[in-house]
């Protein structure tokens, strides 16, 4: 062999044997990595079973604070509404049935102090609540329990159109309310109260539940996009009106009628006899 061919096996053997160093050394850090993801992905997230039992316990401690809830709100009704409404609501004859209400009446009545009554004779008057936010929650969530899907729900409110809403509240809630909110007494003596401190919740639950002598609207009468524009309607009332202008139709109805006959008539009158006496003879 000669000296050539030597050296030329000498140089490429080397070679092959480096390519394959690398090659080999490619595959082990591959193999390395793949390791290291599977071990991460077992790490970071629990087996299928694991995962199972851990929605489970949340749910479980979803229902386990649902009817913890419950529980607080019998409790709560029990003590301040089964003599009226019965042990079991099923009603007494102090007091209706509240097995057929919804979520949106018992909301109502509390929150606007409606409820609970000193005594069966007592009117209903408005008011601040008796009881907290949360066990107002509580008592929802119980009477609610009597009777599931039935009355209406808490309504959602969302931004409406209040121009559309303005034309809605003339036609269905002006005549008792007045065109500016401002209440009014209507027939049978009851009175139609004053709208401009009214929550939003609680001006779309008074349209689906009908309290007193309000006529109740369904979603068939007044849409809940009706409704939410009625409601972006009312909370324009009240002082916010009264930018650039007379605020004197805040006092209602009758108010400007009194200001018309002791104020305005008088005044007219004496005009009048003033531009009498200092007319030529």
């Amino acid at each position: 062999m000669t000296d050539d061919k030597r050296e030329h096996l000498n140089t490429g053997r080397p070679r092959r044997k480096g390519r394959i160093q690398a090659l080999l050394l490619l595959l082990v850090l591959g193999a390395a990595a793949a390791g290291v993801a599977t071990l991460s992905g077992s790490v970071g997230a629990p087996p299928a079973q694991a995962r199972g039992l851990a929605g489970t316990s949340m749910a479980a401690a979803d229902n386990s604070h649902g009817a913890g809830l419950v529980a607080e709100g019998q409790h709560a009704y029990l003590k301040d509404c089964a003599y009226c409404h019965g042990d079991k609501a099923v009603g007494t004859q102090n007091g209706p049935s509240l097995r057929e209400v919804g979520a949106a009446d018992v909301d109502f009545y509390l929150q606007t102090g409606r409820m609970p009554l000193a005594s069966p004779d007592s009117p209903v008057t408005t008011g601040p609540p008796s009881y907290s936010p949360h066990t107002i929650k509580a008592l929802v969530a119980y009477i609610g329990s009597l009777a599931p899907g039935k009355g209406e729900p808490v309504p959602t409110i969302a931004p409406g159109d209040p121009q559309h809403g303005r034309s809605l509240f003339l036609y269905n809630c002006a005549p008792c309310h007045s065109s500016s909110g401002t209440g009014m007494i209507v027939a049978g003596g009851e009175f139609a109260p004053e709208l401009y401190d009214t929550k939003p919740t609680q001006v779309g639950e008074a349209i689906r539940v009908g309290p007193g002598p309000m006529p109740e609207f369904t979603d068939k009468e007044l849409s809940d996009k009706d409704m939410q524009d009625i409601v972006s309607y009312v909370r324009q009332l009240g002082p916010q009106q009264d930018i650039g202008g007379n605020g004197l139709d805040e006092f209602g109805p009758i108010a400007e009628m009194l200001f018309a006959l002791l104020v305005l008539v008088p005044s007219l009158v004496i005009v009048i006899r003033l531009m009498g006496k200092k007319a030529p003879k």
